[in-house]
This record gives C-alpha cells, structure tokens and sequence, in this order.
C-alpha cells in the first residue's frame, strides 16, 4: 500500500488527529506492544476526544455566557439557605428530558446566576444547545425586531436551544408591551424546551414586574411552574461581604 497517500485521504475525511499521532502511535505500539485493534483504538479514541472537545467549545461560544462558572467554584458555606441536594440534583440534568425549567429565587449576590451559568455551562457539556440571556436584553431585541418585521425570526433564537436561561428576571419593571413580548418566549417554549430563570422576585410579587398585570403575570408562572424545579436561596450578598464583616 502506498503510504504517501496517507495524509492526504486524512485531510479529506477530516482526520487531524489521525494525520498527526499516527506514525507516533504506531512507533508506541511496536515497543510496548499493543495488537492491532489497541493501536487502531488509541487512534479513535484521540480523534474522539478532539472533536467532542470542538463541538463543546462551539456551544460554550453559542451560549454567550459572560463568564464560564461551574458548580465546584460554588461558595456552599455564604448562603444562609440552600438546598444543595437539590442544586445538585438538577445538575444531573434529568429536568432537560421532560423539558422541564429550573428556578433560582433569592434577593441579590447570592449566587444565582452562578448557578445559572454553571448549570447552562454542564449542558454545554453534555451535548445540549444553551443560550445566556438577560431578560431586559431579550425583551429590547425582540421589541426592535418587531419594529423592522423580524420578531418571528427573532423568536426563533430564543426557541431553538434545548436551555434557555433567562437572567435577572425582576430588577427592572417591564412595561405592557415587553411583557407580552416575554410571554411569548415562554409561552412558546412551555414542553417544547427548558428555562433556567432567576429572579429575586417572590413569584406572588410577580405581578409588580409585569406593569401590574396580575393576569398576565399568572399565565406566566402557569407555564414557567408548572415543570420546575425552584431553588430558594437566602441571606445577605455575597459581593458586599467585606463590608457585612467589617
């Protein structure tokens, strides 16, 4: 067989790692020694890994997050209430398979969008597509893509993920028009995909963040509610605990 043809029928099947660790390999199989099938296995074990690699750094590029967190980085011992059995489980990720949503409520600097993104951010891991929203960000997109006839193509962006997370739910008041425009992300997605979402609303003040309207505030924790798993978290900020301590 005429080996000088070798990298070239790699770079064709888009081999990389094949084309680079072959003859290498092959030097390590003849001193160790393998059989031909451990050789051949090394090979596409390698290539495995490389393109699992790839494909999970283009989802983690695709979600937005704005930093990468995870759960080990989590500070367990500052929140004064939290179930971590709970925090934990979700990260199974067993919610994703009933296109169920996951909450984090609680009052600022305690970790919820930590959670979030390290939540989205195992997703990423595990093969899923994710996108890291803020929901004023979300709401002012979709309001100016309706404004030039784009707001069906724009909803799409918002749908397609298997996890959207949506951050920051409450910080800012919404008015009548941006929340119907939320609505329809989450009406739309209802057993069709899952939410992460936080808040530091207590989902009975909800109607306060939808310009007062207790309907539409309800159709919304109908839908978000009623697949979801909710994460209570308590006590003071996290970021001004050097001045809580001094």
């Amino acid at each position: 067989m005429n080996t000088s043809l070798l990298a070239p029928q790699l770079d064709y099947l888009k081999l990389p790692f094949l084309k680079a660790q072959y003859d290498e390999l092959a030097q390590q199989a003849a001193r160790q020694p393998w059989t031909h099938v451990e050789y051949l296995a090394r090979l596409i074990d390698g290539q495995y890994q490389q393109r699992r690699e790839h494909a999970v750094a283009l989802r983690v590029q695709a979600a937005r997050f704005p930093v990468i967190k995870t759960l080990e980085q989590f500070h367990w011992d500052w929140p004064k209430k939290i179930n971590r059995l709970q925090v934990q489980n979700l990260f199974r990720l067993q919610f994703l398979e009933q296109h169920a949503n996951a909450i984090f409520l609680g009052t600022v600097g305690l970790g919820k969008t930590h959670l979030a993104t390290a939540l989205g951010y195992a997703a990423c891991l595990e093969g899923h597509s994710v996108l890291f929203a803020n929901a004023i960000n979300v709401i002012n997109q979709l309001s100016a893509a309706q404004k030039c006839g784009r707001l069906k193509s724009e909803l799409r962006k918002y749908l397609l993920p298997r996890v959207l997370i949506l951050d920051e739910i409450g910080y800012l008041p919404i008015d009548q028009h941006g929340a119907d425009l939320l609505f329809q992300v989450i009406s739309q997605r209802y057993e069709r995909g899952s939410i992460v979402l936080t808040t530091n609303k207590p989902f009975k003040q909800w109607a306060t963040i939808f310009n007062n309207d207790g309907t539409l505030a309800s159709a919304v924790l109908d839908r978000l509610l009623h697949h979801a798993e909710t994460v209570v978290i308590e006590g003071p900020s996290f970021r001004m605990k050097d001045h809580i301590q001094t």
